[in-house]
């Protein structure tokens, strides 16, 4: 079924109370280990249903965000989630509780309930009307961003379609696109601090609800984080600190040289070579019929998935007025398909699209067709994101279908902008961190403390004098930072993850996609630490990782210069 045809229904807020109190009575009620999982796998059933048209809504509403009814929509959903919420953990703890917990964990498997003891500690009813309102704040940044329209040559754009002209190769052109992109931001200086202060004391009023001195631990439960905590990411940040920074600093110093300039400015960061980076040739119909191409060469599993997404018409790419800002995979569940929303604007990332965005629909496309319980479909946010930054290094025979003779200097520029994004990435994790250790920080101290953590993870960046940049304020411009707390470190061990498969298929290209293949289709059936040790990988937060990649990646650099 196309994208367009599938059916959106309301979900029934006092429908779903009865249906679902219905199958927490038969399992409560059951006799026998098979009565109560056959309950289970009905309510999994419901949970498709409901999930689906949350998907669909949320779809709909980001493609066009001033469409009125699926503002609407999304509104009553964030509404209605929490109270979905507590009843999914009424069935969860049911399950815990059960005089059968050792047949059903022979049937589906002790991850299941290691995962349900988590899920259960994530909300209690008194903290429903916070997570409501954490909704519709997040929702209202989002709307605020998503609004975001400058001036630009005579021409009212998007702020997505600046992108271009952030890298463009006249250096006046690249501060002049900051400055109108700093600006936008400027303007909207006290919205911006009072949304993110609000949400801050939001969820540190969850956290001390649920009995936690902040909001930190409650964070890292919702993630689902079922294999390591504050103290492993801390001890990955510090080996980012001390062995990748360094080699990242010698990278931002080929750059400068590159481009000709003496010391390397905010608006030089994106440029990595003097007449611009490699763009992708033709149009993005020429794209995306490149993509199509690439994964019917790679493997007979891409084909198939690939051809079930573009009959679907499960991608939404263009750029376009009222268009939600970034890019992100979801799914609908009852149709077994992955969906895909970004906004195209002529850069390289438009095919980091095809490569990033496609590895986790690929993923679910592959786990969506095992049988997995919709709670191991996938695993923990890391090892998501290891599908999608993996599947950008093991397409790179391809890379010539999007870039022709500017192929090379996009595989350095990707090679590049790999190691150069784990600084940044664990810098977004050290702030937020920060920010919920001390929810009392005023947002001139919040800005202070990114200036900070700028000196430590990234020395090179000079923000010079440009409207919000300067003073501190560039983390608004991150919607993790708002919406989503602590996700982000989950691209930093992932792209280490990349690193590893990458340089094992320049050992051998077929026994890496072996590997990577194998790692997909487990799902979420295994913990990220089993995922890696499996795939005979190392953990991102073992001691000596991040050295070895930075070695073995500045030895590929030496090695192939443009």
């Amino acid at each position: 079924m196309k994208f367009t045809e599938m059916p959106y229904t309301r979900p029934d807020l006092e429908k779903i109370k009865a249906d679902s109190t219905r199958l927490l009575e038969r399992i409560q009620s059951a006799s026998s280990a098979q009565e109560q999982i056959d309950a289970y796998l009905a309510y999994e059933e419901l949970g498709k249903e409901i999930g689906t048209n949350f998907s669909l809504a949320y779809a709909r509403h980001t493609i066009d965000t001033r469409d009125e009814f699926y503002e609407k929509e999304s509104d009553y959903l964030d509404e209605i989630g929490p109270a979905l919420q507590e009843m999914g953990q009424k069935i969860d703890l049911a399950l815990l509780g059960s005089k059968f917990r050792p047949q059903l964990e022979e049937r589906f498997g002790t991850l299941l309930f290691t995962n349900l003891e988590i899920s259960v500690r994530c909300m209690k009813p008194e903290i429903m009307e916070l997570m409501q309102e954490e909704n519709k704040l997040t929702s209202e940044y989002q709307k605020l961003y998503a609004s975001a329209m400058v001036e630009w040559r005579g021409e009212t754009l998007p702020l997505p379609k600046l992108g271009p002209f952030l890298q463009d190769p006249d250096r006046a052109v690249r501060k002049a696109a900051y400055e109108v992109r700093g600006r936008w931001f400027e303007e909207r200086r006290e919205q911006l601090d009072e949304l993110y202060d609000k949400l801050v004391k939001n969820r540190t009023a969850q956290g001390r609800a649920m009995g936690y001195e902040n909001y930190i631990p409650l964070g890292y439960d919702r993630l689902g984080r079922n294999c390591w905590g504050p103290k492993e990411c801390a001890a990955f940040r510090g080996q980012i600190a001390a062995d990748l920074v360094p080699v990242v600093a010698r990278v931002k110093d080929d750059q400068a040289k590159r481009i000709g300039v003496d010391s390397l400015k905010i608006y030089d960061d994106l440029l990595l070579f003097p007449d611009g980076n490699a763009k992708p040739q033709g149009s993005p119909d020429d794209i995306l019929a490149a993509g199509k191409e690439m994964y019917h060469e790679l493997s007979p599993e891409t084909k198939e998935f690939i051809d079930f997404l573009y009959d679907g018409e499960l991608l939404d790419v263009l750029s376009k007025e009222g268009k939600a800002p970034g890019g992100y995979c979801t799914s609908f569940d009852l149709y077994k398909a992955p969906f895909i929303f970004s906004n195209f604007n002529g850069t390289s990332g438009d095919v980091d699209v095809l490569t990033h965005e496609a590895g986790h629909a690929f993923a679910f496309y592959r786990a969506a067709r095992k049988g997995y319980l919709s709670s191991l479909m996938s695993p923990t946010m890391e090892g998501c994101e290891t599908h999608s930054m993996s599947m950008e290094f093991l397409t790179a025979p391809w890379h010539e279908k999007f870039f022709g003779p500017a192929t090379r200097k996009y595989e350095i520029g990707h090679c590049e902008d790999s190691l150069i994004f784990i600084p940044y990435g664990c810098m977004v994790d050290e702030f937020q961190h920060i920010m919920y250790e001390k929810p009392e920080l005023t947002p001139e101290q919040r800005n202070q403390t990114w200036l900070e953590l700028e000196k430590k993870y990234r020395p090179w960046i000079d923000y010079e004098d440009l409207p919000s940049y300067s003073r501190g304020a560039r983390w608004q411009q991150q919607t993790h930072i708002y919406m989503s707390p602590f996700y982000y470190i989950d691209y930093c061990m992932a792209q280490t993850m990349a690193h590893q498969f990458w340089l094992a298929s320049m050992t051998d290209r077929e026994a890496a996609w072996k590997k990577y293949l194998a790692f997909v289709d487990l799902g979420g059936t295994k913990t990220f630490e089993d995922l890696v040790t499996g795939a005979g990988m190392k953990l991102p937060y073992e001691a000596g990782c991040i050295k070895e990649i930075g070695a073995a990646i500045s030895k590929w650099i030496d090695e192939n210069p443009l």
